[in-house]
């Protein structure tokens, strides 16, 4: 009976505002780690790579929606249902279970999986809210969702230890996967201007306006580039700078046709258009970040 309970917090609403699909958006990061590891345990990794996707960044995307009870568009939901307790529950029982089945990986991805989910928590939870601030929250997912993913990540793939991880190397690759993540950030804002500030968030996006949005995260994502760039110039692996210039393109010429839109009439900032480009940002950069775990194995490059 008691199974059958704890199956029952997982309704259709609860399963909805859970958003799976969206952990695709979060994958980038994971497989940018897997790509520069310098050997790889799979065991964990994919072990690793199910607690994560399948667990705690669900349960961070559920509670956000039963702290915010959203009745406009959030990401990867255009028509979000009512929240309930249920949903709560639910994400209280995927971040314990995602936490204690990180200890098979290694106490240090576990303690990593449980600040994740503190910081989750914190950035969402009404009495803290660190979301509700513009240059916090923006920091909170810059640093969370980029460089500690890319170090949960590592943790989980191959032996680590504090002592000898953060390497210039390694330094440069948080900077890269923050840099990236900072870039997407604020243009997921662009079309909740108006229900955040009715919320009391004031997302980094509402302060600097639709044209700075887009300004913001071009800059961001030049850094990351700069970055990437001189982490594979160090290499000697430039090869994978022209397939990174390559794959990219497509997100370029669709950021800079969806500016000119925005830039003319403000409603092209829309829920669909948003999702469009968070799409296409991450299924080029999984795609580049896969060819880049092939060339670990095969050298092409």
């Amino acid at each position: 009976m008691k199974n059958i309970f704890i199956l029952s917090w997982f309704d259709k609403s609860t399963v909805k505002h859970l958003r799976l699909p969206f952990s695709f958006f979060l994958m980038p990061v994971f497989l940018f780690a897997l790509s520069q590891a310098s050997s790889i345990n799979w065991e964990t990794t994919i072990l690793a790579f199910v607690i994560l996707h399948l667990f705690v960044f669900p349960s961070s995307n559920g509670y956000n929606s039963y702290q915010d009870r959203d009745e406009t568009s959030i990401g990867g939901l255009k028509h979000p249902p009512k929240v309930t307790r249920n949903l709560y529950y639910a994400t209280l029982l995927l971040d314990i279970a995602g936490i204690l089945c990180a200890l098979l990986v290694s106490a240090y991805f576990s303690l990593f999986v449980l600040i994740f989910v503190l910081m989750s928590r914190a950035y969402s939870y009404r009495n803290v809210r660190l979301k509700k601030y513009p240059v916090i929250g923006f920091l909170t997912v810059f640093l969370f969702q980029g460089a500690f993913v890319y170090l949960m990540a590592s943790a989980a793939i191959t032996a680590f230890s504090v002592e000898t991880f953060f390497t210039l190397n390694n330094v440069i690759c948080m900077s890269v996967a923050s840099f990236f993540i900072g870039s997407i950030y604020p243009l997921t804002q662009i079309y909740q201007h108006e229900a955040d500030r009715k919320d009391g968030v004031i997302s980094i996006s509402y302060k600097l306006g639709y044209i700075g949005t887009f300004v913001f995260s071009a800059l961001l994502f030049s850094l990351a580039s700069l970055f990437l760039f001189y982490y594979f110039y160090i290499k000697h692996q430039q090869i994978a700078l022209v397939l990174f210039l390559f794959i990219m393109l497509p997100v370029v010429a669709k950021l800079s046709v969806w500016f000119n839109k925005v830039r003319k009439d403000t409603t092209h900032a829309n829920f669909e258009n948003t999702m469009t480009m968070n799409l296409l940002t991450s299924s080029c950069m999984n795609t580049y970040f896969l060819i880049l775990i092939l060339n670990n194995h095969y050298t092409w490059f």
